[in-house]
């Protein structure tokens, strides 16, 4: 049975794909290991690589602030990636990078149980919710899927480059606010 000291130590030596070779370090996650909710983006960035911990650089930082605006603490939630390695350019991921890391987040889920599963961006919601979602259609709508209640919210580095969806955003994250105060 995993221990997330054994998953992380498992996840930092993990040469499945060709990305170990060139991460500065693993970006396993961070929050609370108790947390109801789970916020999943694709992969960690330049920063990510750099500290080992997601959503750390400009794109982590607006997350922080629509998390603060909903009135949800950072360190009550468990943020985590797809893949654990740094794509180079951050380009996005090749599906066989996301075959071969995606049992990590798995068992990340396993361990941590969530009510609620938060994909940040377009590839996150494809991969967890449904191969041919769409983040402009389909944003905010909430499914459940094996057990869990899940939805997807634009990708906090989308809305660095397109502001005009920062209130589409908050709409979104209240509507995430309002769920978990009914699941929790």
């Amino acid at each position: 049975m995993d221990t997330w000291e054994s998953l992380l130590a498992e996840c930092c030596a993990c040469t499945a794909c060709e990305l170990h070779k060139t991460r500065t370090n693993c970006v396993f996650g961070t929050g609370s290991t108790s947390a109801k909710i789970l916020f999943v983006g694709e992969a960690p960035g330049d920063n990510e690589d750099k500290t080992g911990t997601p959503f750390v650089g400009r794109a982590g930082k607006l997350l922080d602030q629509f998390l603060f605006a909903v009135d949800i603490k950072r360190e009550d939630v468990y943020i985590a990636n797809i893949l654990k390695c740094r794509p180079p350019q951050n380009r996005d991921p090749l599906p066989v990078e996301e075959d071969a890391c995606i049992d990590f987040l798995r068992r990340q889920v396993r361990l941590l149980r969530p009510k609620v599963i938060v994909c940040l961006g377009r590839i996150s919601a494809q991969r967890l919710i449904k191969p041919d979602f769409k983040i402009t259609k389909e944003h905010g709508i909430w499914f459940e899927k094996n057990g869990f209640l899940i939805t997807a919210v634009y990708h906090p580095a989308l809305l660095l480059r397109d502001p005009r969806r920062k209130e589409e955003m908050l709409e979104d994250m209240k509507k995430i606010k309002e769920k978990i105060d009914t699941v929790l």
